[in-house]
């Protein structure tokens, strides 16, 4: 599925702005999608519905919600017309004028559907439900009761005689803010179209080859020409055909460089940028175009304050400002593929990304209901996204229970669908954390092992000596499979203003001397590739005795004030090369 484009041939009209919204209950209306809303609340789109009202009934809402807006389009002639959602979180029904015109299930991939056929000349009327419903089947994983959150929780209905409202019990520590979350456009095409495009390349000594292949909807071929930074031609030729650029101008970590495909078939054209790079797991490295790459960074979430996970492109622009500022070269997608929109920033700034799948909080619960969703969203996010030079890797999953019996056999076939699905050939991971980790059956068996961990903070709570010799054990262990490794998170909260002459937990000093201290040992060990701190910036989540006002582990504030930990990672990583650290 293409990412939609306004150009000579193709028209894109956005849908964004106010529209009219219903909160329902655990049942759908059909109703609410056929006919108008009766005294509707009115909300923005895109943004998640959670946080944009004063009200309680939004922010813990559970179960079906309903969106409407009236539009009317010029008349356009002999053209497909296409109606196109970014993301829906999570399930969601779509109705254009009383008519069911599409179904998506998950909330953090774009679908679509045409409408020309049912299209009024007039005023057309779109309605959306959505279901924010999470549980052992879903990706994210939901409890499907109120036992994780302590002893006596399943009694409170019967022995303390309280009845619980139904509620999300999300296997996860973020918030589940839903709604329609990104970008709703209607774009055009010609009758004869292009439906995809896949860009490879292949670097030699003073050039470079790129495969441009395209998805036609009917017979013929499609020209290509590849233009360069400054929109002037360096080759052409046939799509499905090797294409010579002599002395390329590589993508490089921090040093970003785009080429645009255009491809023209019939009377259709579509712009697709590109970068010309390699990735490669040898040994214990990890290569981009062909010297040992070092990740600095940050684990992060598309979360702020009234969006809540909706797109928010202005925020995204300071956030990778602020990674630079701070000598950071990469993220990861944590916990679910992000907006399209970022990952092209990302590809313009050089920041290098590792993509991973919305599966987490995934247990013995839950793998006999997941895998034929988690296969196909695996599919669907490297058929979205297989063109971007910033990911370099793809991650199936954060946290898994990767001690169960069947969590191999859940994970290599995914692990092999993963390799078979991407053109590029890019490494795949599954992100673990299991407190016994020489029981883990999943993460050794990837192509990249990377781990969470949190000594001095869940484990050995403020003992620092405690953290550095548990810490440096287990890079001992690891380091015996001769794989590159990547500590994907570690952190500690830290309140904004708390400060300690002796660093005590939850104060900015702590913060700062628990990543001096796990780094002090991710430094000794060569097969150690990278570091993500946990996380970015501070985040909100579920209501509990374990968070105040949400997750604060962000180096930076929720509204993007850095902490003291902010200012030691800065002088720490402009410090470290993006390539050959560690010789």
């Amino acid at each position: 599925m293409l990412f939609p484009q306004l150009n000579e041939k193709r028209l894109l009209i956005s849908l964004n702005g106010i529209w009219d919204f219903a909160l329902g209950n655990e049942t759908l209306d059909i109703e609410m999608l056929s006919a108008p809303l009766t005294a509707p609340e009115r909300l923005y789109v895109p943004a998640s519905y959670n946080d944009q009202k004063a009200d309680i009934r939004f922010r813990d809402h559970y179960g079906w919600a309903y969106y409407q807006r009236r539009f009317s389009l010029p008349a356009i002639y002999d053209c497909r017309i296409v109606l196109r959602f970014g993301a829906v979180t999570h399930n969601c029904v779509v109705y254009l004028n009383g008519s069911e015109i599409a179904r998506h299930t998950g909330g953090f991939l774009p679908f679509e559907a045409e409408i020309d056929r049912a299209l009024l000349q007039g005023t057309n009327l779109l309605a959306v439900a959505v279901d924010n419903r999470i549980n052992y089947s879903t990706l994210p994983v939901g409890n499907e009761s109120s036992a994780m959150f302590g002893s006596g929780a399943p009694d409170y209905e019967s022995v303390r005689q309280t009845k619980l409202n139904p509620q999300n019990y999300p296997n996860f520590d973020f918030f589940n803010y839903c709604g329609i979350n990104r970008s709703v456009s209607i774009y055009t095409t010609p009758a004869d179209y292009i439906e995809g495009v896949t860009v490879t390349t292949q670097i030699n000594a003073a050039s470079a080859e790129v495969l441009v292949s395209a998805a036609l909807s009917d017979d013929g071929e499609a020209q290509v020409a590849i233009l360069d930074r400054d929109g002037k031609e360096v080759a052409s030729g046939t799509a499905g055909e090797r294409i010579i650029i002599e002395n390329p101008t590589l993508w490089q970590p921090n040093a970003a460089y785009l080429y645009t495909a255009k491809i023209t078939y019939k009377n259709d054209c579509y712009c697709q940028k590109f970068g010309i790079r390699s990735v490669e797991v040898k040994g214990d490295k990890f290569l981009i175009n062909g010297k040992p790459f070092y990740f600095k960074g940050f684990g992060k979430h598309e979360d702020s304050e009234t969006h809540g996970r909706g797109i928010d492109e202005a925020l995204n622009v300071k956030d990778i400002s602020l990674m630079k500022w701070l000598g950071a070269n990469s993220l990861r997608t944590s916990h679910y593929p992000y907006s399209e929109e970022m990952l092209s920033l990302c590809d313009e700034e050089g920041i290098v990304v590792i993509a991973e799948t919305p599966a987490v909080g995934l247990n013995s619960k839950s793998y006999k209901n997941t895998a034929e969703t988690h296969g196909r969203v695996i599919e669907d996010m490297i058929a979205r996204d297989k063109n971007h030079p910033s990911i370099v890797m793809w991650s199936l999953a954060n946290e898994p229970d990767t001690e169960a019996e069947e969590a191999y056999d859940y994970f290599m076939p995914l692990y092999e669908l993963a390799h078979r699905c991407d053109p590029q050939g890019r490494p795949v991971t599954v992100v673990a954390c299991n407190n016994n980790y020489v029981k883990d059956r999943v993460a050794p068996a990837m192509d990249v092992i990377c781990a969470n961990r949190y000594y001095g903070w869940y484990i050995f709570p403020g003992n620092l000596n405690a953290a550095q010799q548990a810490m440096a054990a287990e890079m001992e262990y690891f380091s015996r499979f001769g794989k590159p490794f990547i500590l994907t998170e570690y952190g500690a909260d830290a309140i904004s203003g708390i400060h300690s002459a002796v660093p005590n937990m939850f104060s900015e000093e702590f913060h700062a001397e628990y990543l001096g201290t796990v780094n002090s040992v991710l430094d000794k060990y060569a097969f150690v590739i990278g570091e993500h701190v946990w996380n970015f910036a501070d985040f909100q989540t579920i209501q509990g005795t374990m968070r105040a006002d949400g997750n604060k582990k962000g180096v930076f504030t929720r509204d993007r004030r850095p902490k003291l930990a902010a200012h030691y990672l800065k002088e720490r990583w402009h410090g470290i090369p993006d390539f050959d650290y560690k010789k």
